[in-house]
C-alpha cells in the first residue's frame, strides 16, 4: 500500500462486512469464539449472526488500506474511530455512520470530514457536488466488499480459533490487495478483477515475444 500510494489518498470511504463463524442456531453451542464473537444483525443484508464484523477503508480506486476486525454486536458508529485511527482527509460513509455530534468532534480535533447520505429529517450544509461524488465513491466499497465474500469467501472462514481466523482473513485480503496493485500497474481499471488473468496472460505474450532471449518461450507464457 506505501509502494502505490493508496494508503496517503486522502479521500478514502468506509464500511462494514458481517462475518459470521457459523450458523447461528449453533451459536449457542460454539466453544471455538466463546470469548471474542457475539450476535449481530447486518441491515443491508437484513442478515442476524454469530461472528465478528470486519470494518474496511478503501481508497478511492478500491485499495484495503484498513481493515480492523471487531465485536458483530457493536454499532458501525461506535468503529468510526477505529476505522479512521492515522487517517486525515474526506472520509464518504453510509447512513450507520451518521452522528452529528462525533462528525463535529472529528473535523475539529483531527481534520477528518465525515460525509454521509442525507436523511429526510437532516439538514445540511455540504454542497450538493460533494454529497453526489461521495455517493458515487461509495460505490467503489461495495464492489470490494463483493469481491471479498463471493470471490475470497471471507465470509466462509471456518476454523477452531482467533489466530487462524485472523490469519486467513489476511491473506484474502492481501490477495485482493495484489490484484488490486496489479490492475494499477498494468493501467487496467482497479477493481477488474475479472480481466486481470488474461491481461497477465497477453503481457506474457508481448514480453516473450519481444524478449526471447530473456527466457520465456515463444508462447511467452512460460519460462525455462
Amino acid at each position: 500500500m506505501s509502494i502505490s500510494g493508496q494508503v496517503n489518498d486522502p479521500v478514502q470511504v468506509i464500511d462494514t462486512l458481517p462475518l459470521p463463524v457459523c450458523v447461528i442456531t449453533r451459536a449457542r453451542q460454539d466453544r471455538c469464539f466463546a470469548q471474542e464473537a457475539d450476535f449481530g444483525y447486518c441491515p443491508a443484508k437484513d442478515l442476524h449472526y454469530y461472528g465478528f464484523k470486519l470494518d474496511l477503508r478503501i481508497s478511492r480506486l478500491g485499495m484495503i488500506t484498513h481493515y480492523p476486525l471487531l465485536a458483530a454486536r457493536l454499532h458501525d458508529i461506535n468503529s468510526l474511530d477505529t476505522l479512521l485511527e492515522g487517517f486525515e482527509g474526506l472520509v464518504s460513509a453510509d447512513k450507520g455512520f451518521i452522528d452529528a455530534y462525533r462528525h463535529a468532534f472529528l473535523s475539529e480535533r483531527h481534520g477528518i470530514i465525515v460525509v454521509t447520505p442525507v436523511r429526510k429529517n437532516m439538514q445540511t450544509d455540504l454542497p450538493k457536488p460533494l454529497l453526489k461524488f461521495c455517493k458515487y465513491v461509495r460505490k467503489f466499497v461495495e464492489t470490494v466488499g463483493s469481491h471479498l465474500t463471493e470471490r475470497f469467501e471471507v465470509d466462509q472462514i471456518r476454523v477452531h480459533d482467533l489466530w487462524h481466523f485472523q490469519h486467513r482473513l489476511i491473506r484474502k485480503i492481501l490477495a485482493h490487495t495484489v490484484c488490486v496493485f496489479l490492475n494499477l500497474l498494468f493501467g487496467r481499471p482497479p477493481l477488474d478483477l475479472d480481466g486481470l488473468v488474461s491481461a497477465k496472460h497477453q503481457r506474457c505474450c508481448t514480453l516473450g515475444n519481444k524478449y526471447p532471449e530473456r527466457g520465456f518461450v515463444e508462447d511467452g507464457c512460460s519460462t525455462t
